[in-house]
Protein backbone atom coordinates (compact mmCIF):
# COMPACT_ATOMS: atom_id res chain seq x y z
CA UNK A 1 0.00 0.00 0.00
CA UNK A 2 2.97 2.61 1.23
CA UNK A 3 3.00 5.34 3.15
CA UNK A 4 -0.35 7.22 2.45
CA UNK A 5 -3.07 8.00 3.92
CA UNK A 6 -5.36 8.27 0.73
CA UNK A 7 -7.22 4.66 0.90
CA UNK A 8 -10.47 4.52 -1.77
CA UNK A 9 -13.12 2.41 -0.37
CA UNK A 10 -12.15 2.25 3.31
CA UNK A 11 -15.13 2.33 4.35
CA UNK A 12 -17.11 -0.70 2.62
CA UNK A 13 -14.05 -2.87 4.60
CA UNK A 14 -15.21 -4.78 7.11
CA UNK A 15 -13.65 -3.71 10.70
CA UNK A 16 -10.89 -6.22 10.42
CA UNK A 17 -9.89 -5.72 6.96
CA UNK A 18 -9.48 -1.76 7.68
CA UNK A 19 -7.56 -2.92 11.24
CA UNK A 20 -5.01 -4.59 9.01
CA UNK A 21 -4.63 -1.92 6.63
CA UNK A 22 -4.10 0.36 9.78
CA UNK A 23 -1.71 -2.07 11.11
CA UNK A 24 0.83 -1.96 8.35
CA UNK A 25 0.87 1.84 7.77
CA UNK A 26 1.51 2.48 11.19
CA UNK A 27 3.98 -0.91 11.89
CA UNK A 28 1.87 -2.39 14.41
CA UNK A 29 2.40 -5.44 16.47
CA UNK A 30 -0.47 -8.15 17.14
CA UNK A 31 0.35 -7.04 20.80
CA UNK A 32 -0.35 -3.63 20.18
CA UNK A 33 -3.40 -3.79 17.98
CA UNK A 34 -4.33 -6.57 20.63
CA UNK A 35 -6.75 -3.68 22.39
CA UNK A 36 -8.10 -2.30 19.70
CA UNK A 37 -9.53 -5.79 18.81
CA UNK A 38 -10.99 -5.93 22.27
CA UNK A 39 -13.30 -3.31 22.17
CA UNK A 40 -11.27 -0.94 24.61
CA UNK A 41 -8.61 -2.54 26.22
CA UNK A 42 -8.93 -1.16 29.62
CA UNK A 43 -9.31 -3.30 32.06
CA UNK A 44 -10.87 -3.39 35.30
CA UNK A 45 -7.90 -3.01 37.41
CA UNK A 46 -6.37 -0.42 35.62
CA UNK A 47 -9.78 1.72 35.31
CA UNK A 48 -10.11 1.40 38.67
CA UNK A 49 -6.40 2.95 39.38
CA UNK A 50 -7.09 5.97 37.12
CA UNK A 51 -10.91 7.46 38.90
CA UNK A 52 -12.55 7.26 42.15
CA UNK A 53 -15.64 4.55 42.55
CA UNK A 54 -15.02 2.90 39.30
CA UNK A 55 -17.57 0.34 38.42
CA UNK A 56 -16.93 -0.88 34.55
CA UNK A 57 -15.74 1.05 31.80
CA UNK A 58 -17.71 2.75 28.79
CA UNK A 59 -16.50 2.23 25.47
CA UNK A 60 -16.89 5.09 22.18
CA UNK A 61 -16.72 3.89 18.92
CA UNK A 62 -13.00 4.23 17.40
CA UNK A 63 -12.84 5.15 13.86
CA UNK A 64 -9.91 6.09 11.68
CA UNK A 65 -10.11 9.37 9.34
CA UNK A 66 -8.27 8.63 5.75
CA UNK A 67 -6.55 10.94 3.05
CA UNK A 68 -5.20 13.34 5.65
CA UNK A 69 -2.31 14.56 4.69
CA UNK A 70 -1.02 17.65 6.61
CA UNK A 71 2.52 19.58 6.06
CA UNK A 72 3.15 17.00 3.29
CA UNK A 73 2.94 14.45 5.15
CA UNK A 74 0.37 11.32 5.60
CA UNK A 75 -1.62 10.46 8.60
CA UNK A 76 -4.37 8.14 9.72
CA UNK A 77 -6.49 10.19 12.56
CA UNK A 78 -7.86 8.01 15.20
CA UNK A 79 -11.11 9.20 16.44
CA UNK A 80 -13.54 8.62 19.26
CA UNK A 81 -16.79 9.87 18.82
CA UNK A 82 -20.64 7.80 19.31
CA UNK A 83 -22.11 10.69 16.49
CA UNK A 84 -22.84 9.04 13.06
CA UNK A 85 -21.20 11.17 10.17
CA UNK A 86 -18.28 12.54 11.62
CA UNK A 87 -15.44 10.24 10.90
CA UNK A 88 -16.77 10.07 7.06
CA UNK A 89 -16.78 13.95 6.78
CA UNK A 90 -13.42 14.45 7.93
CA UNK A 91 -11.95 11.95 5.62
CA UNK A 92 -14.43 13.48 2.78
CA UNK A 93 -13.32 16.86 3.57
CA UNK A 94 -9.42 15.69 3.89
CA UNK A 95 -9.56 13.93 0.32
CA UNK A 96 -10.61 17.67 -1.40
CA UNK A 97 -8.24 19.25 0.70
CA UNK A 98 -5.13 17.24 -1.12
CA UNK A 99 -5.87 18.58 -4.81
CA UNK A 100 -4.11 21.77 -3.51
CA UNK A 101 -1.79 20.22 -0.85
CA UNK A 102 -3.78 19.50 2.15
CA UNK A 103 -3.67 21.12 4.96
CA UNK A 104 -0.90 23.13 6.21
CA UNK A 105 -0.26 24.07 10.09
CA UNK A 106 1.55 26.25 12.73
CA UNK A 107 1.62 26.51 16.15
CA UNK A 108 3.35 28.76 19.27
CA UNK A 109 5.94 27.30 21.98
CA UNK A 110 3.39 24.70 24.58
CA UNK A 111 3.37 27.68 27.33
CA UNK A 112 0.75 27.12 30.04
CA UNK A 113 -0.51 29.59 32.05
CA UNK A 114 -0.17 29.09 35.80
CA UNK A 115 -2.38 31.82 38.34
CA UNK A 116 -2.02 32.87 42.10
CA UNK A 117 -4.40 34.70 43.59
CA UNK A 118 -3.06 36.98 46.07
CA UNK A 119 -5.82 39.05 48.10
CA UNK A 120 -5.98 41.20 51.00
CA UNK A 121 -3.53 43.05 49.58
CA UNK A 122 -3.66 47.03 50.59
CA UNK A 123 -1.95 48.57 47.76
CA UNK A 124 -2.23 46.32 44.61
CA UNK A 125 -0.35 48.14 42.22
CA UNK A 126 2.55 48.97 44.03
CA UNK A 127 2.62 45.07 45.26
CA UNK A 128 3.14 44.19 41.34
CA UNK A 129 6.12 46.16 41.06
CA UNK A 130 7.25 44.52 44.19
CA UNK A 131 6.07 40.87 42.59
CA UNK A 132 8.28 41.34 39.14
CA UNK A 133 11.14 42.70 41.62
CA UNK A 134 11.71 39.32 42.29
CA UNK A 135 10.72 37.41 39.02
CA UNK A 136 14.11 35.77 39.39
CA UNK A 137 13.55 34.12 42.69
CA UNK A 138 10.25 33.50 41.49
CA UNK A 139 11.26 31.30 38.25
CA UNK A 140 13.68 30.20 40.49
CA UNK A 141 11.47 28.41 42.48
CA UNK A 142 9.35 27.49 40.19
CA UNK A 143 11.96 25.25 38.42
CA UNK A 144 13.16 23.29 41.36
CA UNK A 145 9.77 21.59 41.15
CA UNK A 146 10.28 19.68 38.05
CA UNK A 147 14.04 19.60 37.00
CA UNK A 148 13.16 16.79 34.66
CA UNK A 149 11.09 19.18 32.72
CA UNK A 150 13.55 22.12 32.97
CA UNK A 151 16.64 19.58 31.63
CA UNK A 152 14.57 18.92 28.58
CA UNK A 153 13.93 22.74 27.76
CA UNK A 154 11.02 23.40 29.44
CA UNK A 155 9.97 24.77 32.78
CA UNK A 156 8.98 28.17 34.26
CA UNK A 157 10.51 31.24 31.49
CA UNK A 158 8.64 34.21 32.13
CA UNK A 159 5.41 35.92 34.84
CA UNK A 160 3.47 38.76 34.11
CA UNK A 161 1.20 40.04 37.32
CA UNK A 162 -2.03 41.98 36.57
CA UNK A 163 -4.55 44.01 39.09
CA UNK A 164 -8.22 43.02 38.35
CA UNK A 165 -11.39 44.47 40.05
CA UNK A 166 -13.75 42.18 41.05
CA UNK A 167 -17.05 42.60 43.41
CA UNK A 168 -14.70 41.73 46.33
CA UNK A 169 -12.74 44.22 45.77
CA UNK A 170 -8.95 44.19 43.54
CA UNK A 171 -6.92 41.30 43.63
CA UNK A 172 -3.31 41.08 42.63
CA UNK A 173 -3.05 37.86 39.80
CA UNK A 174 0.42 36.45 38.87
CA UNK A 175 0.95 34.37 36.44
CA UNK A 176 3.46 31.89 35.69
CA UNK A 177 4.44 30.76 32.23
CA UNK A 178 5.74 27.63 31.97
CA UNK A 179 6.76 25.60 28.67
CA UNK A 180 5.34 22.09 29.39
CA UNK A 181 7.22 20.33 26.14
CA UNK A 182 5.24 17.28 25.55
CA UNK A 183 3.03 17.04 28.32
CA UNK A 184 -0.11 18.90 28.90
CA UNK A 185 1.42 20.51 31.98
CA UNK A 186 -1.16 20.27 34.48
CA UNK A 187 0.40 19.15 37.29
CA UNK A 188 3.86 20.42 36.82
CA UNK A 189 1.99 23.73 36.47
CA UNK A 190 -0.02 23.47 39.70
CA UNK A 191 2.61 22.53 41.84
CA UNK A 192 4.87 25.38 40.71
CA UNK A 193 1.65 27.92 41.15
CA UNK A 194 2.02 26.63 44.86
CA UNK A 195 5.49 26.63 45.88
CA UNK A 196 6.05 30.24 44.80
CA UNK A 197 2.76 31.39 46.90
CA UNK A 198 4.83 32.13 49.95
CA UNK A 199 7.38 34.14 48.20
CA UNK A 200 4.34 36.40 46.94
CA UNK A 201 2.87 36.50 49.85
CA UNK A 202 6.18 37.98 51.87
CA UNK A 203 6.67 40.93 49.29
CA UNK A 204 2.96 41.65 49.20
CA UNK A 205 2.30 40.87 53.03
CA UNK A 206 -1.50 39.44 51.26
CA UNK A 207 -2.34 36.48 51.34
CA UNK A 208 -2.61 33.43 48.57
CA UNK A 209 -5.74 31.99 48.25
CA UNK A 210 -6.09 29.89 44.52
CA UNK A 211 -2.84 28.60 42.54
CA UNK A 212 -4.20 26.51 39.55
CA UNK A 213 -3.61 26.39 35.42
CA UNK A 214 -5.49 28.41 33.53
CA UNK A 215 -7.28 26.51 30.89
CA UNK A 216 -7.68 29.63 28.63
CA UNK A 217 -4.18 28.63 26.74
CA UNK A 218 -3.57 32.21 25.10
CA UNK A 219 0.21 31.34 24.67
CA UNK A 220 -0.42 28.07 23.13
CA UNK A 221 -2.59 28.33 19.96
CA UNK A 222 -2.20 26.14 16.97
CA UNK A 223 -3.14 27.21 13.40
CA UNK A 224 -4.23 25.23 9.87
CA UNK A 225 -4.56 26.62 6.40
CA UNK A 226 -6.27 24.92 3.61
CA UNK A 227 -7.17 25.72 -0.17
CA UNK A 228 -10.38 24.26 -1.38
CA UNK A 229 -9.77 23.78 -5.16
CA UNK A 230 -13.37 25.23 -6.30
CA UNK A 231 -14.12 22.82 -9.20
CA UNK A 232 -13.09 19.73 -6.76
CA UNK A 233 -15.80 21.11 -3.70
CA UNK A 234 -18.55 21.46 -6.41
CA UNK A 235 -17.98 24.86 -8.02
CA UNK A 236 -18.15 28.79 -6.96
CA UNK A 237 -21.61 28.77 -5.95
CA UNK A 238 -20.24 26.02 -3.47
CA UNK A 239 -17.46 28.30 -2.28
CA UNK A 240 -20.15 31.31 -2.20
CA UNK A 241 -22.57 29.38 0.10
CA UNK A 242 -19.85 28.36 2.56
CA UNK A 243 -18.50 31.87 2.81
CA UNK A 244 -22.40 33.02 3.51
CA UNK A 245 -22.25 29.97 6.18
CA UNK A 246 -19.36 31.33 7.99
CA UNK A 247 -20.30 35.05 7.39
CA UNK A 248 -23.89 34.14 9.57
CA UNK A 249 -21.96 32.44 12.33
CA UNK A 250 -20.12 35.54 11.93
CA UNK A 251 -22.76 37.65 13.05
CA UNK A 252 -24.94 35.47 15.23
CA UNK A 253 -24.00 33.85 18.12
CA UNK A 254 -26.77 31.22 18.30
CA UNK A 255 -25.80 29.93 14.78
CA UNK A 256 -21.79 30.54 16.20
CA UNK A 257 -22.34 28.15 18.49
CA UNK A 258 -23.24 25.20 16.38
CA UNK A 259 -20.39 26.28 13.80
CA UNK A 260 -17.97 25.57 16.40
CA UNK A 261 -19.49 22.51 17.64
CA UNK A 262 -18.60 20.96 14.48
CA UNK A 263 -14.93 22.52 14.76
CA UNK A 264 -14.83 20.52 18.01
CA UNK A 265 -16.47 16.97 16.54
CA UNK A 266 -13.09 16.70 15.24
CA UNK A 267 -10.98 17.74 17.84
CA UNK A 268 -12.58 16.22 20.72
CA UNK A 269 -12.65 13.05 19.03
CA UNK A 270 -9.21 13.10 18.48
CA UNK A 271 -7.98 13.86 22.03
CA UNK A 272 -10.75 11.39 23.13
CA UNK A 273 -8.54 8.60 20.89
CA UNK A 274 -5.52 9.49 22.20
CA UNK A 275 -6.20 10.55 26.24
CA UNK A 276 -6.27 14.06 26.40
CA UNK A 277 -8.47 16.15 28.29
CA UNK A 278 -11.67 17.14 26.38
CA UNK A 279 -13.22 19.44 28.80
CA UNK A 280 -9.94 21.68 29.26
CA UNK A 281 -10.06 22.07 25.51
CA UNK A 282 -13.66 22.76 25.26
CA UNK A 283 -13.23 25.46 27.36
CA UNK A 284 -10.66 26.31 26.01
CA UNK A 285 -11.61 27.02 22.43
CA UNK A 286 -15.77 28.64 23.30
CA UNK A 287 -13.22 31.15 26.15
CA UNK A 288 -11.14 31.96 23.22
CA UNK A 289 -13.87 31.96 20.67
CA UNK A 290 -15.25 34.81 23.09
CA UNK A 291 -11.95 37.00 24.03
CA UNK A 292 -12.91 40.18 22.15
CA UNK A 293 -16.14 40.01 24.33
CA UNK A 294 -18.70 38.68 21.48
CA UNK A 295 -18.32 34.94 20.75
CA UNK A 296 -17.13 34.33 17.62
CA UNK A 297 -15.89 31.33 14.97
CA UNK A 298 -12.99 29.78 15.19
CA UNK A 299 -12.61 29.35 11.85
CA UNK A 300 -12.58 31.86 8.62
CA UNK A 301 -13.67 31.47 5.27
CA UNK A 302 -13.07 33.14 2.44
CA UNK A 303 -12.68 33.30 -1.91
CA UNK A 304 -9.40 33.86 -3.26
CA UNK A 305 -8.45 35.50 -6.40
CA UNK A 306 -8.65 32.14 -8.18
CA UNK A 307 -12.14 32.29 -7.37
CA UNK A 308 -11.10 28.87 -4.54
CA UNK A 309 -12.13 28.56 -0.89
CA UNK A 310 -9.38 29.80 1.67
CA UNK A 311 -10.01 28.50 5.20
CA UNK A 312 -7.93 29.18 8.55
CA UNK A 313 -8.46 28.13 11.99
CA UNK A 314 -6.63 29.03 15.26
CA UNK A 315 -7.29 28.22 19.07
CA UNK A 316 -5.57 26.87 22.00
CA UNK A 317 -4.92 23.28 21.81
CA UNK A 318 -3.38 22.12 25.42
CA UNK A 319 -2.18 18.95 24.71
CA UNK A 320 0.34 15.89 26.07
CA UNK A 321 2.05 12.94 24.46
CA UNK A 322 3.09 11.88 28.12
CA UNK A 323 1.75 11.42 30.99
CA UNK A 324 -1.58 10.83 32.52
CA UNK A 325 -4.23 8.72 30.77
CA UNK A 326 -1.87 8.85 27.44
CA UNK A 327 0.77 7.32 29.02
CA UNK A 328 -1.85 4.75 30.78
CA UNK A 329 -4.56 3.76 28.75
CA UNK A 330 -3.68 1.11 26.05
CA UNK A 331 -5.80 2.37 23.73
CA UNK A 332 -4.68 5.54 23.58
CA UNK A 333 -0.94 4.52 23.16
CA UNK A 334 -2.01 2.65 20.64
CA UNK A 335 -3.85 4.94 18.75
CA UNK A 336 -0.36 7.51 19.53
CA UNK A 337 1.41 5.29 17.61
CA UNK A 338 -0.94 5.10 14.97
CA UNK A 339 -0.61 8.66 14.54
CA UNK A 340 3.18 8.85 14.68
CA UNK A 341 3.35 11.73 16.08
CA UNK A 342 6.46 13.05 18.09
CA UNK A 343 5.48 15.76 20.37
CA UNK A 344 2.37 17.43 21.68
CA UNK A 345 3.16 20.31 19.39
CA UNK A 346 2.65 17.89 15.98
CA UNK A 347 -0.25 16.75 17.72
CA UNK A 348 -2.09 19.61 18.34
CA UNK A 349 -1.20 20.48 14.72
CA UNK A 350 -2.57 17.73 13.58
CA UNK A 351 -6.02 17.68 15.88
CA UNK A 352 -6.31 21.55 14.57
CA UNK A 353 -6.25 20.15 11.01
CA UNK A 354 -8.65 18.15 11.60
CA UNK A 355 -11.01 20.58 13.35
CA UNK A 356 -10.61 22.90 9.91
CA UNK A 357 -11.62 20.05 8.13
CA UNK A 358 -14.77 19.01 10.23
CA UNK A 359 -15.92 22.64 9.74
CA UNK A 360 -15.70 22.66 5.29
CA UNK A 361 -17.44 19.59 6.06
CA UNK A 362 -20.34 20.29 7.72
CA UNK A 363 -20.70 23.94 6.17
CA UNK A 364 -20.19 22.61 2.54
CA UNK A 365 -23.36 20.18 3.49
CA UNK A 366 -25.47 22.99 5.07
CA UNK A 367 -24.96 25.17 1.98
CA UNK A 368 -25.58 22.38 -0.54
CA UNK A 369 -27.93 19.04 0.06
CA UNK A 370 -28.32 19.79 3.92
CA UNK A 371 -27.05 17.98 7.14
CA UNK A 372 -29.70 15.68 7.47
CA UNK A 373 -29.17 13.56 4.34
CA UNK A 374 -25.50 12.10 4.97
CA UNK A 375 -25.72 12.11 8.75
CA UNK A 376 -29.21 10.55 8.31
CA UNK A 377 -27.87 7.38 6.49
CA UNK A 378 -26.06 6.52 9.60
CA UNK A 379 -28.22 7.09 12.33
CA UNK A 380 -30.90 5.55 10.56
CA UNK A 381 -28.84 2.39 11.42
CA UNK A 382 -29.03 3.15 15.11
CA UNK A 383 -32.29 3.56 14.95
CA UNK A 384 -32.79 0.21 13.32
CA UNK A 385 -31.18 -1.39 15.85
CA UNK A 386 -32.66 0.46 18.90
CA UNK A 387 -35.92 -1.35 17.18
CA UNK A 388 -34.42 -4.48 17.62
CA UNK A 389 -33.04 -5.28 14.39
CA UNK A 390 -29.65 -7.25 13.73
CA UNK A 391 -27.15 -8.53 11.31
CA UNK A 392 -28.24 -7.73 7.73
CA UNK A 393 -31.46 -6.20 8.47
CA UNK A 394 -30.47 -3.17 10.13
CA UNK A 395 -29.01 -2.06 6.85
CA UNK A 396 -32.08 -3.03 4.98
CA UNK A 397 -34.40 -1.15 8.15
CA UNK A 398 -32.26 1.81 7.39
CA UNK A 399 -32.36 2.43 3.84
CA UNK A 400 -35.94 1.96 3.34
CA UNK A 401 -36.55 4.31 6.22
CA UNK A 402 -34.11 6.98 4.01
CA UNK A 403 -35.81 5.84 0.94
CA UNK A 404 -38.95 7.31 2.32
CA UNK A 405 -37.43 10.16 4.11
CA UNK A 406 -39.08 8.24 7.59
CA UNK A 407 -35.82 7.75 9.94
CA UNK A 408 -38.07 7.14 12.96
CA UNK A 409 -38.53 4.73 15.78
CA UNK A 410 -41.91 3.69 15.03
CA UNK A 411 -41.22 3.50 11.33
CA UNK A 412 -38.19 0.41 12.11
CA UNK A 413 -40.38 -1.38 14.23
CA UNK A 414 -43.11 -1.45 11.69
CA UNK A 415 -40.85 -2.70 9.01
CA UNK A 416 -39.16 -4.91 11.64
CA UNK A 417 -42.54 -6.38 12.39
CA UNK A 418 -43.14 -6.94 8.36
CA UNK A 419 -39.93 -7.85 7.74
CA UNK A 420 -40.10 -10.91 10.40
CA UNK A 421 -44.04 -11.67 9.86
CA UNK A 422 -42.21 -12.42 5.44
Amino acid sequence: MGRTSEISGFYKLSPEERLEIVKEFSSLSDDEASPLRSMGGLKLELADRMIENVISAMPVPLGIAVNFLINGKDYLIPMAIEEPSVVAAASNAAKMARVKGGFFTSSTDPVMIGQIQAIDIRDPHGSKISILSVKEEILAKANEQDPILVSLGGGAKDLDVKVIDTIKGPMVITELLVDCKDAMGANAVNTMAEAVSPIIERVTKGRVLLRIISNLATKRLARSKVVMDKDSIGGEEVVDGVVDAFAFADADPYRCATHNKGIMNGIIAVALATGNDTRALEVGAHAYAARTGHYKPLTIWEKNEDGDLVGTIELPIAVGVIGGATAVHPIAKVCRKILGVKSAVELAEVMVAVGLAQNFAALRALATEGIQRGHMKLHARNVAIMAGAKGGIIDRIAAKMVEEGKVRMDRAEELLKEIRDS
